[in-house]
């Protein structure tokens, strides 16, 4: 038969004082191991958001376009400016579209900017198969 103590709440299991050891305190935990857990996620997530913004994500090379001239059945004549690392090269995709929005034409042009330059102004002709409505720069990025 067990003891029933006066401290003990009714409808609280009794048991045998030295039998099962010392009880825990209800909600008492130590939050050590799930806070180390996240430090280490964290961790892992920052360094693959950088290395994923080192390879895919450069600021350093952009560009916009100034004008667009020369339109004729067989080309366009694009102006664009290129931002780049100083005194460094880009090769930049530029394209030319119909009024459709379909691609008639694109060509690759390398730019160099002077020594301790950031800007590169430039001008390309665009060779189409169609006359072209717009003509564009899509992307720039480093040379060779």
């Amino acid at each position: 038969m067990s003891e029933t103590h006066a401290t003990i709440a009714p409808g609280e299991p009794v048991f045998p004082p030295g039998r099962y050891g010392r009880r825990r305190e209800p909600g008492r935990r130590r939050p050590l191991l799930p806070a180390l857990v996240a430090v280490v996620l964290l961790a892992v997530l920052g360094l693959a958001a950088a290395k994923l913004y080192r390879q895919y994500g450069d600021p350093d090379y952009r560009a916009e376009v100034i004008t667009y001239t020369g339109i004729t059945d067989s080309r366009v004549v694009v102006d664009f400016r290129v931002t780049v690392p100083p005194g460094g090269s880009a090769t930049c995709l530029l394209r030319a579209r119909a009024h459709d929005g379909a691609e008639v034409g694109h060509v690759e042009a390398t730019v160099t900017a002077a020594a301790g330059q950031r800007h590169v102004t430039a001008q390309q002709e665009v060779p189409t198969t169609a006359r072209p409505f717009i003509g564009e720069v899509l992307r720039c990025r480093p040379a060779g």
